[in-house]
């Protein structure tokens, strides 16, 4: 990319975020603030389920190390740094440390450790898939960590070459890497590459020392903004509003107003009492045949009120302030997550498949509750 389009895709971002709030500030803020959440109690949550996700048998891999998942692993990873302010802490759980000790490992012998599933035991082509996903994975998990320190390591950058050397060149896939399909909605489907792209321009917009801008990426980037570009006008909503978070990191993803129009498109599916439903985001069904549950859930609702803010959008304006508040009242006190239901199947809540859903939910309502406006109004 040249100087002068890496300034105009800048300067598009940045009349993106005044249009959102230009639009937005004509909306009624909302009266009701968030209700007081306990972080502690959030972190307590977060901490043990990745505990247990690490030592759980269906986790383990080649070279005493576990696959790194989408519900618990991943999202847990971006969002419990962001609990250290408000607990007072010096740095990473031990949760923390662990995951990122297996993630710089497999990066660190990516030629010799095992593909998730491989192709011998789950069947063409899920040896490309897992590579793929595990790639964009281990980079988001690297890049977050390397943000926090301020300079991006060199097991960081390692991640980064793992990762675009899987990028396709050619096909319809251009721009993106293969991606894992068990039929799981939202994460692991046919529709889920939009996603991994969406995590892949996450962790690059977020490496820190100017990663994105180096000259050596230019091309490469530019395939992967051209493939989010086309899933902008898609009706697929959870999509739609993992490219806008996209978009906030990776500069030339989407124009200003294809930005407020996924804006607007989010808010449009808030419902009456101000969380959203994941049941809502797309036309999923169950394949045990069971009824989706359609009630406000932790998991569309932290990771909306989340990118919206992401994307712009004042904690003060009304959509953000209603799912917020709604965050706010909707942790459960007694163990400290919020709750999802799988989109796939009727879960036991209480089992720990069932919890998968509110892992997630967990760690985007942390980082709804815990994002910090600054950065964006100062754009």
């Amino acid at each position: 990319m040249s100087r002068t389009a890496g300034a105009v895709a800048v300067l598009s971002s940045c009349l993106g975020t005044c249009l959102v709030v230009a639009t937005l500030g004509a909306q009624t803020p909302a009266r009701a603030t968030s209700a007081t959440w306990d972080a502690k109690a959030a972190a307590a949550y977060l901490d043990g389920r990745q505990t247990w996700w690490q030592s759980w048998p269906n986790a383990a891999r080649d070279h005493d190390t576990f696959c790194v998942s989408c519900h618990t692993a991943a999202p847990y990873a971006i969002a419990r740094p962001s609990l250290r302010s408000a607990l007072s802490e010096s740095g990473p759980s031990d949760a923390e440390r662990k995951l990122v000790e297996n993630v710089t490992k497999r990066v660190r012998m990516w030629r010799e450790v095992e593909p998730f599933y491989p192709d011998q035991l789950r069947g063409l082509p899920k040896t490309s898939e897992s590579r793929g996903t595990e790639a964009i994975l281990n980079a988001l998990i690297l890049a977050s960590r390397d943000a926090h320190a301020g300079a991006l390591s060199d097991d960081g950058r390692k991640a980064f070459e793992n990762l675009w050397a899987l990028q396709f060149k050619t096909g319809e896939q251009t721009g993106a890497w293969a991606w894992l399909n068990f039929h799981y909605e939202p994460w692991e489907s046919g529709d889920a590459p939009y996603f991994g792209a969406s995590l892949a321009a996450v962790a690059i917009g977020m490496a820190p020392g100017g990663y994105a801008s180096s000259p050596d990426l230019q091309d490469r980037l530019k395939g992967q903004r051209e493939y989010l570009h086309r899933g902008a006008e898609t009706p697929h909503l959870f999509n739609r509003a993992m490219i806008l978070w996209a978009s906030s990191k990776l500069p030339g993803v989407l124009s200003a107003s294809e930005r407020q129009t996924a804006i607007d498109a989010l808010v449009a599916k808030q419902q009456a009492d101000g969380g959203w439903s994941t049941a809502s985001l797309a036309a999923y069904k169950r394949i045990d045949g069971s009824a989706l549950d359609t009630a406000s859930d932790g998991y569309a609702t932290g990771l909306i009120a989340f990118v919206l803010q992401e994307a712009g959008v004042s904690r003060s304006q009304a959509a953000v302030a209603r799912g917020l508040a709604w965050l706010g009242q909707h942790q459960d006190r007694a163990d400290g997550r919020w709750s999802a239901s799988s989109l796939n199947k009727q879960r036991d809540p209480a089992s720990d498949a069932g919890k998968f859903m509110s892992d997630a939910a967990t760690a985007f309502a942390v980082l709804a509750l815990t994002e910090r406006q600054e950065s964006h109004e100062s754009r």
